[in-house]
């Protein structure tokens, strides 16, 4: 799960919102006063939410959302009245505002924030597999005239054709091809 940084100044309405989050298994992992602290401690993380309150004592939320790491996304609790520009990754929770807005808010950006981190994180093969893949497409091009290309377009198809993984089909690429 990602991290919950809370920037509020008011100790006493930071320490409500704490409470709720709490509550509902969304302990902050940091609570600040300044922007910087904020920047300083989303950078120890891989991606979360802040919740802060219109401004801090040395950066509006608008600034604070310029500087913020990718994989996070702003909440800014603020009065209705107050002038408040949508932008992707950062909402508005309107003042006073019910619990479970606020937990149904947060659920709501963790659970886009998760799945974007999710895809960003592709499996990287280990060097051993990029080697066999490596030889059986030198084997392909060897005994196929293949081109490069055409090696790893094959390895490629007939994985996915036989369900596998192209490391798999490399093997087996390998091992047929091995005596001749």
């Amino acid at each position: 799960m990602g991290s919950v940084i809370l920037a509020i100044p008011n100790q006493q309405t930071a320490g409500k919102i704490s409470e709720i989050l709490s509550r509902h298994d969304y302990t902050p992992d940091a609570m600040c006063m300044l922007g910087s602290e904020v920047l300083r401690a989303a950078g120890s993380y891989d991606y979360g939410v802040v919740i802060m309150t219109r401004r801090l004592r040395d950066m509006s939320y608008t600034e604070l959302y310029e500087y913020l790491p990718e994989h996070f996304q702003l909440l800014v609790i603020t009065a209705e009245t107050d002038d408040y520009r949508p932008r992707d990754g950062l909402l508005r929770l309107s003042s006073p505002f019910k619990s479970s807005d606020l937990i149904n808010t947060v659920d709501m950006m963790f659970s886009s924030l998760e799945g974007a981190v999710k895809k960003q994180r592709k499996p990287q093969r280990s060097l051993e597999d990029k080697m066999k893949i490596d030889k059986a497409k030198l084997l392909l091009m060897d005994r196929n005239d293949m081109t490069e290309p055409e090696a790893f377009r094959y390895i490629q198809k007939t994985s996915m054709d036989m369900g596998r993984t192209m490391v798999e089909s490399a093997e087996m690429i390998l091992m047929l091809n091995w005596d001749r």
